[in-house]
């Protein structure tokens, strides 16, 4: 008989997890806390590499829809000196298809595709073991059991528990969003700024970043090291009182590029988390994750990549196998392990660079990867 499978979480690990075994005709409950898939913003954009998010696509069957939306054009890269200057200028070739970006909610839809969500059905709790299976409780007090739960999560995963105490601490770096709509109408001297991907612009332990999403959108993130409570006396619900924050923290930088920070319509606050580089677990039998609820990272476009791929691997690995697929997790675990491992050191290692006090770290980091 095959399993009663669920995955906690629509995002990418979870729904491509679901749509690869859609592809068996295997049947995945995913069980998701907002009340649709529209209830908030999806997010920015994301580079999808080939090897990790375009083979997961690829096992999805997904490959040739996600190049009808994806904007290879997104993989240039602008970095500029506080006083304006460019110091790297990297355009991708006609035919550079390494890293093209889609935005997060059109990856979204690419992947629910034919699936069924059951919208705001939050969990609470995880518990492997029981008599009847894994049992899992719901925010509105209802419970049931499946063979299998995959936590994908997030950050502050509610299946994490089930297999690890690890929770994720702070980096020290605190990143601030904000975001501008039709910038090529509206503000066409910052569109040619950022151009067709992103601008990024690297000072004394902080950093502003620009990233072109579709439809003249841009996100914006302003990054620096601070304490976790540096905002106590800042009421992050006030506009203007952040602005005016943001503004004096990067005091001194050229005008053009502060107009990020004057034109944005609202902040959100994300201090940046991650779990210990190294992070594994004792095999639980019915419980595994997936993406961050595994492996929280830097946010230096490997989390997502990574998510997918494991979701797709994870589903490949139970189709192998539909009756009693537990030795294949286990041996996935150990693989998803050691991979994640290597990027957490690379992302890491990354966010020290690029939010250190020598800028010119930065610089060499995107050197070693775009080089000019």
């Amino acid at each position: 008989m095959r399993q009663r499978i669920a995955v906690v979480g629509s995002g990418p690990a979870g729904l491509t997890f679901a749509r690869v075994l859609h592809r068996y005709d295997h049947p995945v409950t995913i069980l998701e806390r907002d009340p649709a898939p529209d209830a908030r913003p999806p997010g920015g954009t994301l580079d999808l590499q080939e090897g990790l998010g375009q083979l997961a696509l690829e096992k999805a069957g997904l490959l040739a829809e996600f190049q009808a939306l994806a904007r290879p054009e997104g993989q240039a890269m602008r970095i500029l000196d506080t006083d304006g200057t460019v110091l790297r200028d990297w355009r991708p070739r006609p035919d550079e298809w390494a890293n093209p970006e889609i935005d997060r909610g059109q990856l979204r839809d690419l992947l629910l595709g034919p699936l069924d969500v059951r919208w705001g059905r939050g969990v609470t709790q995880v518990v492997p073991g029981t008599r009847d299976g894994v049992l899992v409780r719901f925010e509105d007090g209802r419970q049931e059991t499946f063979d299998l739960v995959v936590g994908a999560d997030g950050a502050w995963s509610r299946t994490r528990p089930a297999v690890s105490s690890v929770t994720p601490h702070y980096t020290g770096v605190t990143s601030v969003e904000t975001s501008l709509d039709d910038v090529d109408t509206r503000h066409p001297d910052l569109a040619r700024l950022i151009g067709d991907g992103s601008v990024a612009v690297y000072g004394v332990n902080r950093a502003l970043v620009a990233q072109r999403n579709s439809g003249g959108h841009i996100k914006v993130h302003a990054q620096f090291r601070a304490p976790l409570d540096w905002h106590t006396n800042l009421d992050l619900a006030d506009v203007e009182a952040v602005r005016s924050s943001l503004l004096a923290l990067f005091d001194g930088w050229t005008a053009p590029v502060l107009e990020l920070l004057h034109h944005g319509t609202a902040f959100v606050h994300r201090p940046l988390h991650v779990l210990p580089v190294s992070h594994t677990w004792t095999h639980v039998h019915g419980v595994t994750l997936l993406g961050d609820a595994a492996h929280l990272m830097p946010p230096l476009g490997a989390g997502a990549n990574l998510a997918m791929l494991e979701g797709a691997e994870l589903a490949e690995a139970i189709a192998a196998d539909p009756g009693d697929p537990d030795e294949a997790i286990r041996a996935f675990e150990e693989r998803m392990w050691a991979r994640a491992g290597r990027w957490a050191k690379i992302t890491t290692a990354g966010l020290d660079r690029l939010v250190s006090p020598d800028p010119a770290e930065a610089l060499a980091v995107f050197d070693r990867v775009q080089p000019s």
